[in-house]
């Protein structure tokens, strides 16, 4: 493939593109076509890795209201009612609860704005990260 066939189009462009010209019934089109031409544009892309993810985790202490703990898991973590209190008391229960599971930023986010409500009413709420698997 020559560019004054197809002027702007190379072998290798810039981004990666391979534009071949197809061979048609087992013909060469010249004798220093490679095997390899195939006629079909391909680009390879690199493989995404999925993000890590982090655990919230929510840490029992003898001072925050129940109530108040639910309505964190219900603002901040999206729980129903009854999810929020099956955290609740499992947090009161074990001494430490997952919240929920996230990207590493959103967990940061979650956790700052426990701890800025917890703050706000004066309770020793504390909430922490740790990385899952």
């Amino acid at each position: 493939m020559d560019n004054e066939t197809y002027p702007g189009i190379s072998r290798n462009t810039k981004s990666g593109f391979r534009m071949t010209t197809p061979h048609f019934l087992g013909e060469r089109l010249s004798d220093d076509d490679n095997d390899q031409q195939t006629g079909i544009v391909v680009k390879t892309r690199p493989k995404t890795k999925k993000p890590s993810m982090y655990k919230v985790l929510m840490l029992n202490d003898d001072y925050t209201p129940m109530e108040f703990v639910v309505m964190v898991l219900e603002t901040f973590f999206g729980k129903s009612r009854e999810e929020a209190t099956r955290i609740m008391l499992h947090v009161h229960q074990r001494g430490v609860g997952i919240c929920g599971v996230f990207t590493y930023e959103i967990a940061e986010t979650k956790v700052a704005q426990v701890m800025d409500a917890a703050r706000q009413h004066q309770h020793p709420l504390q909430c922490t990260i740790e990385k899952d698997g």
